[in-house]
């Protein structure tokens, strides 16, 4: 118990620092992963537009048995998991559009820090901040 109580201070203090240290930076951040539209799919793969709109778009996000919100909460999940940020913004504004809070995605990421790691989870955090900062309160 003492050992778990240790690495969890680590972390949080090591986590502080960085944060710390990111803040005085003075230095302007490299921007972030942009975002695909789709435009920029088709002119690449017209095949892969399609399957994207018809089968995954389509299809698998209209089945009855997952409510887009819960789909959503799912793919989100994945993608943090996974460090997939290219789609990241895509997925968040669906999300929102879909009726995760971003209170909510607030507490998805926290909770996966402990499941996919801290790295996964920072990497999501600049693309996320991206995403709140362009949508209206």
């Amino acid at each position: 118990m003492k050992l778990l109580a240790f690495i969890i201070v680590s972390v949080v203090l090591t986590s502080a620092a960085l944060a710390q240290r990111d803040s005085s930076n003075t230095t302007k951040p490299a921007s972030h992963t942009p975002m695909l539209t789709r435009t920029d799919i088709q002119s690449v793969s017209p095949a892969l537009d399609r399957y994207t709109q018809v089968s995954l778009l389509g299809d698998l996000w209209k089945r009855p048995d997952l409510s887009p919100r819960d789909r959503s909460i799912a793919t989100l999940a994945a993608l943090i998991a996974r460090n997939q940020t290219i789609e990241m913004p895509y997925y968040f504004n669906l999300a929102i559009d879909s009726g995760v809070k971003p209170s909510e995605i607030s507490e998805i990421i926290t909770h996966l820090a402990f499941y996919s790691g801290w790295p996964n989870v920072f990497s999501a955090v600049p693309v996320v901040k991206g995403v709140f900062d362009g949508r209206p309160n």
